[in-house]
């Protein structure tokens, strides 16, 4: 095992800490679009769900390469590939319908939640400032079950799946403050 610095934890809060940001600035103004532009199933809307998790894949890559230096990113490579199929699944889903979209975002979003729990739990004993990742995992599993009993819903919308991005948002903000402090440590 490699032996951490603190310049080394401080150096990959701070990648962290902007991507983060990024985050959390994409995310809310996906939602806005999309809820903006998503009445019903549209190409736009479909293109839009589909941007998302391609989004996920840049994020996991970046952190992957930003946390060498503290820990392995192999959890973050199974979250590419994740978000890879997702993204396929949508643009498949999206000539199916919204029943079929919110299923594959749900599973996407239990899947995603997953390897985001445990990897803020495995960050969380190396660098801290992981609890709103954490938090932001668990609630993810439980979003993502929601979207797939929307789906059998009588009237299936997009409105919660949308909404999704927010809370994800604001945690993503949440976790690059609460990085801050480790940012600055030499």
């Amino acid at each position: 095992m490699t032996t951490l610095t603190a310049s080394g934890i401080s150096t990959t809060a701070a990648a962290l800490r902007r991507l983060y940001f990024a985050r959390f600035v994409f995310a809310i103004v996906w939602a806005a679009v999309t809820f903006a532009i998503a009445d019903g199933l549209n190409p736009s809307a479909v293109a839009l769900f589909v941007l998302y998790p391609l989004v996920d894949v840049a994020a996991a890559i970046i952190d992957a390469r930003s946390t060498r230096a503290t820990g392995s990113p192999a959890l973050l490579y199974v979250n590419v590939a994740v978000s890879l199929l997702a993204a396929v699944g949508l643009a498949v889903a999206g000539t199916s319908g919204i029943p079929a979209v919110l299923r594959v975002w749900g599973a996407w979003a239990v899947v995603a939640g997953l390897v985001q729990l445990i990897v803020g739990i495995t960050r969380r004993r190396r660098m801290g400032g992981q609890w709103p990742m954490i938090i932001s995992g668990g609630l993810s599993i439980l979003a993502g079950g929601s979207f797939v009993a929307a789906a059998a819903a009588a009237e299936p919308a997009l409105a919660n799946a949308i909404g999704y991005a927010v809370p994800g948002a604001v945690f993503f903000l949440i976790a690059a403050i609460r990085l801050g402090r480790t940012a600055t440590r030499s």
